[in-house]
């Protein structure tokens, strides 16, 4: 049903954005969410026809110039940071899509059910665990863990998130956190296989190969299927950027679309105003 008091758009039931997706799959098309850092890159991601628009912490970093990684460090408060970019940029200027907000699950600052209370009276549709703790490792994610702040709280964030109607879409980077995610009833599991590449600001060394994000992929695909075969289930990161990438992804895996934050916001903007700026420079001065 449409928003109640505006007659469209946000917010959706958690059904009702299951049901667009289902849409979508039904005319044989990939699942294509989107992240936006800013309004006016959410109003033209809506206009190309993304199925949802993601906001992360990230994107304010990303769209000033900065690593996306940027979002997992001590630069802010993530939690209000997304909620601001909602509610003063996006949610004010996108028509349709569904909004989906970020949120740092493992906040020790915050009672959860608290802030997705307030997460849903913004209008957000739903919920991604972002920042997220999965795509941390080594002796810095074991005292994360150690010190309650893992991706457990992740985990029980969904789980809450589930309970009231909110639509969940999130990472997860190993096969053992597509399961847990699975069962606390995530909606949808996007494969994270690492920091994009490419751009002014993308990774090189720090990135897999195709064929590695190929099989991890697939792996992480499968242990969430195992738990409930109605996830969707969507691509992200490394050396999956392209259209052309995601083609390649989807045709040797069984994932249903693709997330793109730095592959379609800061991709998009770099290239084009690049572009545009050296079009207006080869103008050139008719002497008279």
């Amino acid at each position: 049903m449409p928003n109640p008091w505006t007659g469209k758009g946000n917010p959706y039931t958690r059904q009702e954005v299951r049901d667009r997706l289902k849409a979508t799959l039904d005319q044989n098309k990939a699942i294509i969410a989107a992240g936006a850092g800013t309004g006016i890159s959410a109003k033209f991601i809506e206009k190309g026809g993304a199925d949802l628009i993601i906001i992360y912490n990230s994107g304010r970093f990303r769209m000033a110039g900065h690593g996306s990684t940027a979002g997992l460090m001590a630069y802010g408060d993530a939690n209000a940071v997304a909620m601001e970019i909602g509610e003063f940029e996006v949610l004010p200027v996108v028509e349709e899509v569904p909004v989906i907000c970020g949120v740092y699950g493992s906040d020790p600052r915050r009672r959860m059910w608290h802030h997705l209370l307030k997460v849903k009276e913004m209008g957000f549709s739903g919920i991604n665990n972002f920042p997220t703790h999965s795509i941390v490792d080594g002796h810095f994610r074991n005292v994360l863990e150690e010190t309650g702040m893992g991706f457990d709280k992740e985990v029980e964030m969904v789980r809450l998130a589930s309970k009231m109607d909110l639509f969940s879409i999130v990472y997860v980077a190993k096969p053992e956190e597509a399961r847990q995610m699975a069962e606390a009833g995530a909606d949808a599991i996007i494969a994270h296989v690492g920091t994009t590449v490419g751009g002014s600001i993308g990774v090189v060394e720090a990135s897999c190969t195709m064929d590695d994000a190929v099989e991890r992929t697939q792996k992480i695909l499968e242990a969430a299927r195992e738990v409930n075969p109605d996830i969707f289930f969507l691509a992200h990161g490394g050396p999956v950027n392209t259209p052309e990438d995601v083609r390649i992804i989807l045709d040797r895996t069984d994932v249903q679309g693709f997330v793109g934050a730095s592959s379609l916001e800061r991709m998009g903007v770099e290239k084009s105003l690049t572009d545009l700026t050296r079009s207006f420079k080869s103008l050139t001065l008719d002497n008279k």
